[in-house]
């Protein structure tokens, strides 16, 4: 029976390609979701592990979370001479670490894709992590060691000027060197400039303190055993830790940020497999159709139904092995070519060699061998059933099996799966997205298995017009779409979950981006937002707002500041502002009141995340900041306005932040003009104030609206580009489908061409045959998608989300592309069903 099993698989090498396609390209995404986390994991561990390499205890103020390098507390530089005198010590330096943003010889600040502008002090730590790639380290107050990297791609070179942005304007400094990590240049993307230890200070705002401490052990002394006899001279709030305990932490927090990309891609990647499954569950069922003739012959022959059960699942254990171990190479080749994207898109990242561990190999292949199996099992089942007697009659065209079954289980599916999506939106929690997602696959699962019902009288209607203009080859396309209803279901099924997910984008996104703007429009009372250049940061400097409040031409200059904090172990986003003028460059709703009156230690809280957690006026906060850990902060009132770019939940003034936080810097400038004034004359007075600040920008409303958007967007960009995978491999499953049909059609298709059905005509009906296939799960997928977009519209509206904006265009465009893409699907097929020989196919039995 094995041998049974391998000869049919070689006998159809187009069959077992087709069938494949689905599984190496679910499973490529799996491995290279792994490979490409490992590979980055594995990067950045050793990133850190040579950054702490050289130093065996790191002497820092304690926290029970890390913060952001300008929120974090400092120490006194009088410890390091405390620290130097301990026996053990064999060195110990002092080091600063802040904000430092350098300009290139254009003017314009140097942006790098995610990764810090970093600027600190040098060390001439031998050990260090620092070492002189050209000229010498800094000295002085004007000069500055910049990272080799961004040398390179500026064109700096030791002996030239270079602006930096720190907390003032822009300054000149000298390059006296440039530097370079280790043995290479490698920082991650990140742009670094060093400075000697008294001008750190000075430019990073933190004369007399300190970050931390490095210290050396004498040779012979373990890490632990220095720890030790450091902590005992340190005073409370500071703390004595190993550098691999450093590591490991700045490791851990990379890896958590990691994870939500790792389980999104696999989320993708889900769906691709899930696709899969159709197109494999198809391809079998029309297969076992096909031998039914011989599996009876088997029977004739002795075979038992197990034996036969066995050569189907057999067959689909090798098909499903075989592909997953080549989507396992494809997914290390797209994890490395993905990496290499990154770089030519400006996003930087560590490197180190691709990482293909045990872990991937094993889930890629067991996964894509029991989806391909399990996909199976029906159809097996189904040839086990077959009749020695069968051997004498040809195979029909699938029936609607049991429809009212079908219509029971596909009901409740899909009911189950409504009421779960609508609770998991409603309620919100910790276990929503699971809910919500389990209640979106059900439903889909329920429209899946109720299809076949609804499929023969989808087909014959819009199989119609096909039919009305193309005459015969479109009737008989339109019969061909109808009358096997389960096989045409399980074909448009694949397709309608790409399609569902991809318009249910569409929805969400239109909705999302116009929800925005009408929260930007009716709460951006401010005439302008000053905010940073650079993507993914909104660090500037508190002096830009100290320039603009001279000016003449404004009235109201709103500074926010934004930080995290925990409640009860959970981080939290607040936002810093001036009460006094908040209110009139920002609508907050109800609680205007209460914001004018906000003193230090107290917190506004928004009305509905209030009621969430139970927080009423009055109440005592324990708020837990990276400077002073857990204080108690009195909620001194609730505001009615949903979170958007401007506010969250929680809301101090600046002089709590400033009690609490160490940052220094400012994230956005709100500016309103003075009345009766040109906003032209204002720009042109913002522009002037904020030219010493090259990473500033000044925006109106429209274009702070249009930047949102516009980040949005790429976003969304890339979520439909993923998705469009899932749509591939149900195309490519329109093509097996057909390529199959056409084979078992091939006695019908020579009896057409007996009786006068041109090359042409059959081409047409396999066409348009495939045109029906598509536009039926095109428009299923945009009905369902509907539906998803209105329902996550209507659970999100307390988040500000409010506007449910159905993009006709796009979906129009979307189901027009899908009756296109049906066409290229049926070219192959189509083809083949007109070069059949006449005589040979007639013959056929």
């Amino acid at each position: 029976m094995w041998k049974a099993a391998l000869k049919g698989l070689i006998a159809h090498k187009l069959r077992v390609g087709l069938t494949a396609l689905a599984i190496v390209l679910g499973v490529s995404f799996i491995a290279s979701t792994y490979v490409l986390t490992d590979t980055l994991n594995r990067a950045f561990d050793e990133l850190f592990g040579d950054i702490t390499s050289g130093v065996d205890v790191y002497v820092r103020a304690a926290g029970d979370f890390r913060a952001d390098v300008d929120e974090k507390e400092t120490i006194p530089e009088s410890l390091l001479e405390r620290v130097r005198r301990v026996d053990a010590v064999a060195r110990a330096d002092g080091g600063v670490e802040g904000f430092a943003q350098m300009v290139d010889k254009d003017g314009e600040a140097i942006t790098p894709l995610g990764p810090p502008t970093i600027g600190l002090s040098w060390s001439d730590n031998p050990n260090g992590i620092l070492s002189i790639r050209e000229g010498r380290p800094p000295q002085g107050p004007d000069e500055v060691v910049i990272d080799s990297g961004t040398a390179e791609t500026y064109g700096f070179r030791p002996g030239d000027t270079i602006k930096i942005v720190l907390l003032g304007p822009a300054r000149e400094f000298t390059i006296s060197g440039t530097a370079g990590f280790g043995e290479g240049g490698d920082f991650g993307g990140a742009t670094l400039a060093a400075f000697d230890l008294p001008t750190a200070q000075k430019v990073l705002g933190k004369k007399g303190r300190l970050d931390a401490i490095q210290v050396v052990a004498d040779e012979g002394t373990p890490a632990r055993v220095l720890r030790d006899q450091i902590t005992p001279l340190l005073p409370q709030g500071i703390e004595a830790v190993t550098g691999t305990s450093v590591a490991e932490e700045q490791t851990e927090e990379i890896r958590e940020g990691l994870g939500f990309l790792n389980t999104a891609l696999l989320v993708f990647a889900g769906v691709a497999l899930f696709v899969g499954t159709f197109m494999i569950f198809n391809t079998f069922s029309i297969v076992v159709a096909q031998r039914t003739h011989e599996f009876a012959l088997l029977r004739t022959l002795g075979a038992s139904r197990r034996q036969v059960l066995s050569v189907v699942l057999a067959e689909a254990a090798v098909v499903g092995s075989t592909a997953s171990i080549i989507g396992l190479g494809l997914g290390i080749a797209v994890a490395v070519l993905i990496q290499k994207l990154l770089n030519a898109f400006g996003v930087d990242l560590p490197t180190t060699t691709t990482q293909v561990l045990p872990r991937t190999g094993v889930v890629s292949i067991v996964v894509g061998t029991l989806v391909t199996v399990v996909a199976s099992l029906l159809p097996a089942r189904r040839a086990a059933r077959v009749a020695p007697l069968q051997a004498v009659r040809e195979a029909a065209p699938s029936a609607i099996n049991r429809p009212r079954a079908r219509i029971t289980a596909g009901g409740t599916l899909g009911v189950t799966g409504i009421a779960a999506l609508l609770i998991g939106l409603s309620r919100g929690g910790e276990h929503a997205p699971i809910i919500v997602g389990g209640g979106a696959f059900l439903l889909l699962l329920g429209v899946a298995v109720s299809s076949p019902v609804f499929t023969a009288r989808l087909a014959l209607l819009i199989g119609e017009p096909i039919q009305r203009v193309l005459g015969v080859s479109g009737k008989l396309a339109q019969q061909n779409g109808a009358r096997s209803p389960t096989r045409t279901a399980a074909t448009a099924s694949a397709l309608m979950i790409g399609v569902t997910l991809v318009s249910f984008t569409l929805i969400f996104g239109a909705s999302v981006k116009t929800s925005a703007g009408k929260l930007i429009a009716d709460s951006f009372r401010a005439d302008f937002l000053i905010t940073s250049s650079s993507f993914g940061s909104t660090t500037l400097s508190p002096k830009i707002a100290d320039r603009i409040a001279k000016l003449s031409e404004v009235t109201a200059v709103g500074r926010i500041r934004f930080g995290t904090w925990q409640l009860n172990g959970a981080p939290e986003e607040l936002t810093a502002v001036d009460p006094r003028v908040f209110g009139e460059v920002v609508a907050i709703g109800e609680g205007e009141g209460a914001l004018r009156a906000l003193a230090r230690d107290e917190v506004l809280v928004q009305r509905d995340a209030a009621a969430e957690a139970g927080i009423r006026v009055g109440d005592k906060l324990p708020m837990e900041f990276p400077l002073t850990g857990v204080q108690d902060v009195r909620v001194a009132g609730l505001y009615g306005k949903t979170k958007d770019a401007l506010t969250g939940d929680f809301i101090v003034s600046h002089e709590t932040y400033d009690e609490h936080f160490s940052g220094k810097l400012d994230d956005m400038v709100a500016v309103k003009a003075a009345p009766g004034v040109d906003l032209a004359r204002v720009r042109n007075a913002l522009e002037a104030a904020t030219r010493p600040f090259p990473n500033a920008q000044v925006q109106d409303q429209t274009e702070f609206r249009e930047n949102q958007v516009a980040q949005l967007n790429r976003l969304l960009g890339l979520v439909t580009a993923l998705l469009l995978v899932a749509v591939f491999i149900a195309f490519a499953g329109i093509t097996s489908t057909l390529a199959l049909s056409v084979f078992e059609r091939t006695r019908e298709i020579g009896l057409l061409r007996a009786v006068g059905m041109s090359r042409r005509q059959t081409r047409s009906m396999v066409r348009w045959e495939a045109v029906i296939i598509a536009f039926i799960g095109a428009l299923v997928g945009v009905v369902v998608g509907v539906f998803y977009g209105w329902a996550f519209v209507r659970a999100l509206a307390d988040e500000g989300i409010t506007e449910l904006v159905i993009p006709a265009g796009q979906l129009f465009v979307l189901l027009v592309t899908a009756g296109l893409a049906g066409i290229v699907a049926a070219v192959p097929p189509a083809r083949r069903a007109a070069r059949l020989n006449v005589l040979e196919a007639i013959a056929t039995e």
